[in-house]
């Protein structure tokens, strides 16, 4: 596959040049110019009524005003080339030897420019690209209608050089990249469209869908490529070295990166991991958000994201919470004094936990004694939800609101420690009497 450029069927010479500023001083310049003006009208019209039809219009192929989508230049395009097949018996056609390779050029940069933005919508490179290509493709109609463009691409063919056997020349270089490039962005605009078509509506088979659609990416990206080498004029046969290159490549260095992305398939077509599952892992609890082929993105209740390697999902534990039953079962504990009639409390209390909002009916909560404590009776009390995903402290307050509620109505008492503080009389010093001075006296005799 080779890069030809459709603006023309043979590149203009100078002499042309000449022929083609003569031909537009002719008064059939109005005509074609009306038809021109016809053509571009008529792929409006098309367009607009082609995204009335559709339920949800995409941005990339209508855009927001008809003329600013991919398919305007292209329907465009069509009806020129149409037109000017049809004309080109009755008048000379310099207008529309002009308008379509401006109109071909249009073409490829809005392609480029709306499926990167789309693919990479954050990235500052893409705008770079985007730039690039516009300023590319601009030149290149330039120098196509000025009709340097021939002599350029004899001067590209002149260089060569050999690869193995084959010799490759700069113009094919650059025609392979080109090629290259407007494969990939093919790809990735089939890609993402079928993704979407996939995708939407899915419900329990989201997983399934996800892992066609990355499969498909794949297959997409690697024909492409190879494509755009046999463009080039690399003999694909010569892929076979590269690839057990390749493959001891990812035995040894790409290991790790070669078991996450086996992980990722492994996981969508076992389905032990589902988008919108509530898991745990390596003490992060959150739903899965996105199995990429590498990654796997989940998000906790507090709004943080977690990627974790698709290998750690199949070498560690994982605790799902939402793999054969989505309802969780929680418990809050609550202390009640000595004394108080467990009989008349626990089934107040039980109605009371019934009438929470995103407590389940079935299973029903239950009220248990679990334990003499030193202050009180314990009582755990037990409760089901079936959405955890949207948190378990909401619920666990909710209930304990409840519970608080009922026990101050029926006047029980929630006991807590309580510490005696016994303060001694203040000790006395004992009384130390002063001494006396002893008189010791002598006889003289």
């Amino acid at each position: 596959m080779s890069v030809s450029t459709p603006h023309a069927s043979h590149p203009i010479s100078a002499e042309e040049l000449g022929q083609l500023l003569t031909q537009l001083q002719q008064p059939s310049v109005l005509a074609e110019v009306a038809a021109l003006a016809g053509c571009l009208g008529l792929a409006w019209l098309l367009v607009r009524l082609w995204r009335g039809q559709q339920s949800e219009p995409t941005a990339i192929w209508f855009g927001r005003k008809v003329v600013d989508g991919i398919l305007f230049p292209i329907v465009a395009l069509m009806l020129a080339l149409a037109a000017r097949r049809a004309l080109m018996e009755v008048m000379p056609l310099p207008v529309f030897r002009l308008a379509i390779p401006v109109l071909s050029s249009l073409a490829v940069i809005r392609l480029t420019v709306k499926v990167l933005g789309a693919a990479f919508p954050s990235s500052h490179a893409v705008r770079v690209v985007e730039r690039t290509v516009s300023w590319l493709a601009w030149l290149a109609t330039v120098l196509w209608i000025t009709g340097v463009m021939p002599l350029l691409l004899d001067e590209l063919d002149q260089i060569t050089w050999k690869i193995g056997s084959g010799e490759v020349s700069l113009r094919k270089v650059i025609e392979g990249t080109l090629s290259a490039i407007l494969v990939m962005i093919l790809s990735l605009s089939l890609s993402s469209a079928i993704e979407s078509k996939l995708l939407k509506g899915a419900t329990d088979n989201l997983s399934m869908r996800k892992m066609a659609a990355n499969i498909l990416r794949a297959l997409l990206l690697v024909t492409g490529l190879m494509l755009a080498l046999s463009a080039v004029g690399i003999d694909l046969t010569a892929l076979s070295v590269f690839g057990g290159a390749l493959g001891v490549g990812v035995g040894m260095g790409l290991q790790k990166l070669a078991a996450n992305y086996v992980s990722g398939f492994v996981i969508l077509a076992e389905r032990s991991l589902r988008i919108g599952d509530l898991v745990r892992v390596d003490n992060f609890e959150g739903v899965i958000t996105d199995i990429n082929t590498r990654f796997t993105v989940l998000r906790s209740s507090s709004g943080r994201e977690s990627i974790v390697p698709n290998e750690v999902l199949i070498t560690q534990r994982v605790e799902n919470a939402s793999l054969a039953d989505r309802r969780v079962l929680l418990t809050t504990v609550v202390q009640v004094a000595y004394g108080t009639d467990l009989n008349v409390v626990m089934p107040a209390l039980q109605t009371a936990v019934q009438a929470v909002a995103r407590v389940l009916q079935d299973p029903a909560p239950s009220v248990l004694l679990s334990n003499f404590a030193a202050d009180g009776l314990e009582l755990t009390v037990a409760f089901w939800i079936a959405d955890p995903e949207a948190g378990q402290l909401g619920a666990r307050s909710a209930v304990n609101l409840a519970l608080l509620d009922t026990l101050n109505r029926l006047g029980v008492d929630i006991p807590f420690p309580q510490r005696v503080v016994h303060q001694l009389a203040p000790m006395v010093p004992p009384q130390v009497s002063p001494s006396v001075p002893v008189e010791v006296s002598s006889t003289t005799s």
